[in-house]
C-alpha cells in the first residue's frame, strides 16, 4: 500500500521514470538485498538520464535543422573536401560558443555546408545550448512580418538570446537597404554576446557586393569576420557524388 502510494505521488509530480523504476525494483527479488542508498541512486540516475535525454530531444527539435540526420560523427573527411578534422572537433567542443565567436562555412552549392552547420548545431545541443537554424531568405521574411505586426523588437530580442544561430544561404542574392539594415541590427545585437554560423557560397571578400552599399557592408562584415573561424569545404557537390537530385 505504501509503495503504491509512493509510485502514485511520483507520477503526480511528473517523475514517471522514477516511478516505473521503483515499481520494477519492488517486483524484482534481486533488489531486496541491495542497500537503500544504492537503490535510491539507481532511481535518481534513471530519472536524471531520462530528463537529460528529453531536454536534448527538445533542443534538437526546436532548432529546426534542415538536415535531421546531421551529426559530427557522420561528417565525411574524404581527401577532396580538405576538411581539417582537428578544427571540426575543436568546433564541436563548443568552446567558440563560450567565447561568443562566429563560424563561417564556405563552399560551392551541394558541398555539404548545411550538413556541417547542422552537425555543429547538434553538438551545441548536446552541450545543452539552444540553437536555431534559419535560411537567410526565411529570416528576412520573418522580420518583415514582425515589423508589420509590431513585434519586431521582441523578435530581435529572442534571436539575440539564442546561443547559436545558424544562417544558411547567407547573401545568396543582393539585399535591399531595409534588409541590410535589419541584418546589421541582428549581427550588432549578437556581437560578442552569442555565436552565429554563416553558410555561404561566396568568399568573404565578395560579401560587400550583396550588402547594398559600402558603409552597411563594412559595418556588417566587421562584426562577423573579425572574430570568426572559417571552414572551407572543397570538392564537388556531395549530392552529385552520391547521385542525388536537387
Amino acid at each position: 500500500m505504501f509503495s503504491n502510494e509512493t509510485i502514485r505521488k511520483l507520477r503526480e509530480i511528473h517523475m514517471g521514470v522514477m516511478a516505473e523504476q521503483l515499481s520494477a525494483q519492488l517486483e524484482d527479488p534481486q533488489f531486496r538485498n541491495v542497500p537503500f542508498e544504492d537503490r535510491l541512486a539507481m532511481l535518481v540516475d534513471a530519472e536524471w538520464s531520462a530528463r537529460k535525454s528529453n531536454r536534448l530531444t527538445g533542443l534538437i527539435k526546436k532548432a529546426g535543422y534542415a538536415d535531421t540526420q546531421a551529426s559530427v560523427e557522420n561528417i565525411e573527411y574524404i581527401a577532396e573536401r580538405h576538411l581539417d578534422r582537428e578544427q571540426i572537433l575543436r568546433l564541436a567542443s563548443c568552446s567558440y560558443i563560450q567565447e561568443a565567436r562566429n563560424v563561417i562555412i564556405l563552399g560551392a552549392t551541394g558541398a555539404g555546408k548545411t550538413f556541417l552547420a547542422c552537425s555543429l548545431g547538434v553538438a551545441a545541443n548536446r552541450n545543452f545550448c539552444a540553437a536555431r537554424y534559419l535560411r537567410l531568405p526565411d529570416l528576412l521574411v520573418e522580420i518583415a512580418v514582425v515589423r508589420r505586426d509590431g513585434t519586431y523588437r521582441e523578435y530581435m530580442k529572442q534571436l539575440k538570446k539564442v546561443k547559436l544561430l545558424i544562417l544558411d544561404e547567407w547573401l545568396l542574392y543582393p539585399l535591399k537597404e531595409a534588409e541590410a539594415r535589419d541584418v546589421l541590427e541582428l549581427v550588432e545585437a549578437r556581437n560578442k554576446v552569442a555565436s552565429t554560423i554563416f553558410c555561404s557560397q561566396y568568399d568573404t571578400s565578395e560579401w560587400h557586393e550583396n550588402l547594398y552599399d559600402p558603409t552597411l557592408a563594412d559595418a556588417i562584415c566587421d562584426r562577423i569576420i573579425y572574430n570568426a573561424y572559417t571552414v572551407q569545404i572543397e570538392g564537388e557537390s556531395t549530392r552529385k557524388r552520391m547521385g542525388m537530385t536537387e
